[in-house]
């Protein structure tokens, strides 16, 4: 049976009075069954049609409800800007009620800050992909909603961190890094990764919250990850395997997305330490080789191509390393040796080529040795040919990172 509007509202207002608060969620989600209902009721809504309703609940969810209506009303007609914009006056709505009651409301307020980052995806890939009029090109046409999200979405960590009034089990401060998550998640999306700065400068500067292994799970895997993901960008590569491998093992192995987000940052740090991955692990990932070739624009966007160049030299590396040793350690072997190396390590190219590798390695100071282009021959120190990777002068160095 349909729901209509009057039911909407004392099934909120039972929420609210219950301090239901995964119910309350439920009520405030666009993808809710009576999100369709709504729409029909109210096919061409406006708020003065509902003038009658005011003070029918609580304030503000009198307001609440009126802008729900609203975003369903948008979504349906994929009207996504409008409903990004209807959605963010929700969210401001919902702030105003916030302050005054305990942590039952954060199931709600996760749901609508993440009903909110999605419609801004919506927004900006919709404005991306609208006919450009005239006078302005496509590639003019600003995206900002994410950004504006980000925003928005901060505020709400303030609103838990300053949780004076709750009993410590019931606090809204068990919010903070599902918030600071969803807060990174959007900077990363437009490209403002400096700006991850601020909220994680005001979280370190409070040490009234629990520790991050209190929180749940999940909260706790994003967390990890992205603090990861900075460390990797800022080139702590020993701080992003850290917490890069404490979120592997920390995700739900039913989430095999999320595991292979964090192994495609994961095996490029262990490969540049000289741990390379095992065969069943790699199985379930694209070669190197092949990602390189494939997959340039996706990597560059996920950071990764060059940390994929790195894992690609190191097993390459991998590969001479074998070779030399089936030579009994010779200091005089020929290219064509290391060029069988390269088909070993699935990568096939010309006699030539496989020599630009080697001087590349050689040049990288992953072996130490030169070439002799005339004889095609490589000349090998006799002493710490192939330098483990703590004995380079620095094991990241020219490397492109």
């Amino acid at each position: 049976m349909p729901m209509e509007f009057t039911t909407y509202l004392t099934n909120l207002a039972d929420a609210i009075t219950n301090e239901n608060g995964p119910n309350l969620a439920f009520l405030l989600r666009p993808t809710s069954p009576h999100g369709k209902d709504l729409v029909k009721e109210f096919r061409n809504p406006n708020r003065e049609m509902f003038r009658r309703f005011e003070n029918a609940i609580v304030n503000p969810f009198d307001e609440i409800a009126v802008q729900y209506v609203m975003v369903c009303h948008h979504i349906a007609k994929k009207r996504y800007v409008e409903a990004f914009k209807e959605e963010s006056q929700l969210v401001s709505l919902f702030y105003r009620y916030l302050p005054d009651h305990r942590g039952w409301t954060l199931p709600a307020l996760f749901s609508i800050l993440k009903d909110l980052r999605d419609l801004a995806y919506d927004a900006d890939t919709h404005a991306r992909i609208t006919t450009p009029s005239q006078d302005q090109p496509s590639q003019e046409l600003k995206t900002d909603a994410m950004e504006e999200a980000a925003r928005i979405i901060s505020k709400a960590f303030g609103l838990c961190m300053t949780d004076r009034i709750s009993p410590p089990m019931e606090s809204r401060k068990w919010g903070v890094y599902y918030i600071v998550g969803l807060v990174l998640k959007c900077y990363f999306r437009v490209k403002r990764i400096s700006l991850s700065k601020n909220i994680l400068r005001a979280l370190d500067a409070n040490n009234d919250i629990p520790p991050l292994t209190s929180y749940p799970r999940s909260h706790q895997v994003t967390f990890r990850y992205y603090i990861g993901m900075l460390s990797f960008l800022n080139e702590d590569f020993a701080k992003a395997e850290q917490e890069l491998t404490l979120a592997f093992y920390e995700c739900d192995n039913r989430a095999h997305r999320n595991k292979e987000r964090i192994l495609a940052y994961l095996i490029p740090l262990r490969v540049l330490k000289g741990h390379l991955p095992t065969p069943e692990l790699l199985a379930r990932f694209p070669r190197y080789d092949a990602a390189l070739e494939k997959g340039e624009t996706r990597l560059l966007e996920l950071n990764l191509w060059l940390s994929l160049e790195k894992a690609a030299g190191a097993l390459f590396e991998g590969a001479c390393f074998g070779k030399w040793l089936a030579a009994d350690r010779s200091t005089r072997m020929p290219i064509s040796m290391f060029h069988v190396g390269l088909k070993i390590a699935g990568i096939d190219v010309a006699v030539e080529e496989a020599e630009c590798y080697v001087a590349n390695m050689i040049y990288r100071g992953f072996i130490r040795g030169y070439i002799s282009h005339e004889k095609q021959t490589v000349v090998l120190a006799a002493s710490n040919t192939f330098p483990k990777v703590a004995d380079r002068p620095n094991p990241f160095g020219g490397l492109g990172l």
